[in-house]
């Protein structure tokens, strides 16, 4: 085995442990010897030598550029995650332009079904929260079909939705309450499910009622007016007298009728 001599003392094996010298400088000569003499022997493990050499200086091999396949992926990706991000906000500016009446929004009726309230637009409607076993209930029930039989259905109607948040005077389903309401005083305005009017869980339909009044039903059979474009006008408390309310929806149905025949 061939063998260099350590100016500083000492040898070093050419194919042996290059620590056998412990100096840095005889080792670097080494290094070069070994690499001359292999280069003689091998001259394509030389090339093979110094460009993994130069890789290692420069810390590893260079990735590979992307495939155009990679690229057209990442593209497509890319678009995907605008375009959601575009529907999601054109959505949440939907439903904010939606609600702007209360004829925009969707309830549940007595059997679950979502029904839009837009099939009421054009009407006048007195939306009260009614309960089945109040101290009013005989009396509210009473007034508020005479009044949705005298002033008709075509411009016209009462909303009823149950709630069960005033005590036990509501204690069954929508359904129950109105078949209460049906059999025990013959109504024939549209009953919808139970709602909750306070709370976290309000009914949104209702909750925008309160909103627009500012007031917030404590008892059943709180009476809403809602004009014929969905805007809430004024709220009546259930002792306040059916007259008023009477006097207002009437002049209010007048309205919609005269302008339905100025336009024809």
């Amino acid at each position: 085995m061939e063998m260099v001599r350590c100016t500083e003392g000492g040898f070093i094996h050419v194919a042996g442990d290059p620590e056998a010298c412990f100096s840095p400088s005889c080792n670097l000569r080494a290094g070069v010897h070994l690499l001359h003499t292999s280069a003689l022997l091998h001259p394509s493990s030389l090339h093979l030598q110094l460009h993994s050499s130069n890789m290692e200086a420069l810390g590893g091999y260079p990735s590979k550029p992307p495939s155009s396949r990679a690229r057209v992926v990442s593209l497509i990706l890319t678009v995907t995650l605008c375009i959601s991000s575009l529907y999601l906000l054109h959505a949440k500016l939907f439903r904010t332009r939606k609600h702007v009446d209360f004829y925009s929004f969707q309830v549940k009726d007595t059997k679950g079904r979502s029904v839009s309230l837009d099939k009421y637009r054009g009407k006048v409607s007195l939306v009260v929260n009614v309960a089945s076993h109040s101290e009013q209930t005989e009396q509210n029930y009473r007034d508020l079909q005479e009044l949705h039989r005298a002033l008709g259905s075509t411009h016209f109607t009462v909303l009823a939705f149950p709630c069960a948040q005033y005590g036990d005077t509501e204690p069954g389903t929508g359904r129950d309450a109105e078949a209460f309401a049906r059999s025990s005083y013959a109504v024939t305005f549209p009953f919808f499910d139970m709602i909750k009017i306070m709370g976290s869980e309000a009914e949104p339909a209702f909750r925008f009622l309160t909103d627009s009044v500012r007031q917030i039903p404590k008892w059943n059979f709180w009476k809403f007016l809602v004009s014929a474009e969905g805007q809430v006008l004024r709220v009546w408390k259930p002792e306040e007298p059916m007259e008023e309310i009477r006097k207002e929806v009437t002049a209010l149905v007048r309205e919609i009728i005269l302008k339905k025949r100025h336009e024809l």
